[in-house]
């Protein structure tokens, strides 16, 4: 069963735990482990797993062929997205040999190494691996469809550490594989177990694999986790088969939880934070999207509803946010809806897809392999360019750094120039 809520935006409290007490600031700060220049795309959604790249110097203009094409590599299936550091590129994909975590050099798509990471996981819908890896320092981590979680050494592709997320930490594989990709919080790895019962989240030590704390009741889905300060409060927030949870992300504490039931448990956009007290949650099959209202008063977190709508029903991409709007795919349409008021200020029609900001624009690589920039504006879709990039099936995240594009299909990885590159240091 699925819920069915109105179009209109009239706030409705609900059941689930309103308060919680207030925590204090993690020692050292939010700051994620490695991100840093603008120049680098570390993991899923980009730095700061929100959609949104730093960079400046956008190319507003293309050929009528589209961007430059720097270079394409062939890949298995898999819907992976990209992550890119230390002038590497790296996704999982479903290879001959099985599942495998493959690292190119960014410049030149020139292969550096493959690691095995888990067999095939075939599946009507794709197969493969779903997750995309997070590099840190000089390690990236990456979880298989099945759940086998690994540490590799991001210049030579060689073994750290290994965890399996299902015989290890009491994990339940999702129906279309694990979907979630690794957090890092400082010396802390967070990984959607999905196991109910105490094992929805899981916190570990990044550089041994050690279990820190388990938390969380709901079972998986394919949402990735994030820590945020929501109202005032530093957050991890887990977005399950059945619930968004806000958990403390030194213990592993629930704070607060909402029940939110999608068909089949399709969960998969990442919970967005548009401003300090306003958190945006959607899936789809005419589930929609709710903005949620966090804030701290007398020293207790209380959150509640600003808005609701059915005209965001995200299906597997996540929402951007850029001057007080919110811009993400609702079906075959893509709409910008007002963030403190949820009303729609513009939709075009366009199949679903990934959608990055940067510079004052959109970026958007829809489900077809088509890509298009436009101005990321509250007035209007202001097209800019269109090209058409790659064939087939284009569910996987893409990634910007240092002016290039990184796009993949269940076939092909390629890179575009669609900015300038940063001064040689």
């Amino acid at each position: 069963m699925h819920e069915t809520y109105p179009r209109s935006s009239t706030v409705r409290p609900w059941a689930p735990i309103r308060r919680a007490p207030l925590l204090s600031l993690l020692c050292g700060g939010l700051l994620l482990a490695g991100v840093s220049a603008a120049a680098e795309w570390p993991q899923f959604r980009g730095p700061a797993r929100d959609g949104r790249s730093q960079e400046t110097g956008l190319l507003t203009e293309w050929p009528d062929a589209g961007p430059e094409t720097l270079w394409e590599v062939a890949v298995g299936g898999g819907y992976s997205g990209i992550a890119v550091a230390g002038g590497r590129v790296f996704t999982l994909s479903a290879e001959q040999a099985g599942e495998e975590l493959i690292a190119w050099d960014a410049k030149t798509g020139r292969e550096l190494w493959r690691y095995a990471t888990d067999r095939n996981r075939p599946d009507g819908e794709g197969g493969g691996p779903r997750s995309t890896p997070t590099v840190v320092g000089d390690t990236v981590y990456a979880i298989s469809a099945f759940g086998k979680l690994h540490a590799v050494d991001a210049a030579e592709g060689a073994a750290r550490w290994s965890v399996d997320l299902v015989r290890d930490l009491n994990g339940v594989v999702p129906d279309w594989g694990y979907a979630s990709s690794p957090l890092v919080l400082g010396d802390t790895l967070y990984v959607e177990t999905g196991g109910g019962k105490g094992n929805g989240v899981t916190a570990l030590d990044r550089h041994s694999g050690t279990v820190l704390w388990r938390g969380g009741d709901d079972v998986s889905a394919y949402s990735s986790p994030q820590v945020v300060e929501f109202g005032g409060v530093p957050q991890l927030i887990s977005f399950g088969g059945g619930a968004i949870t806000s958990l403390d992300p030194s213990t592993g504490d629930t704070l607060w939880k909402l029940s939110w039931q999608t068909r089949y448990g399709v969960n998969v956009a990442m919970p967005l934070l548009v401003s300090p007290e306003l958190l945006l949650v959607s899936s789809g099959y005419n589930v929609g999207g709710m903005m949620i209202q966090g804030r701290v008063e007398d020293g207790v977190l209380s959150i509640s509803q600003a808005w609701r709508t059915q005209r965001l029903r995200t299906t597997y991409a996540s929402v951007v946010a850029h001057d007080g709007a919110v811009f993400g795919f609702d079906s075959y349409f893509l709409r910008c809806l007002d963030a403190e008021s949820g009303k729609e200020l513009w939709n075009v029609r366009r199949t679903a897809g990934s959608i990055l900001y940067a510079d004052g624009h959109l970026l958007v690589v829809d489900g077809g392999g088509q890509l298009f920039l436009a101005e990321a504006s509250r007035k209007g879709w202001v097209q800019k360019g269109k090209a058409k990039i790659l064939r087939g099936r284009t569910w996987n995240a893409p990634a910007l750094a240092d002016g290039v594009l990184y796009a993949r299909s269940l076939n092909a990885l390629v890179a575009l120039r669609v900015g300038a590159v940063s001064p040689a240091p």
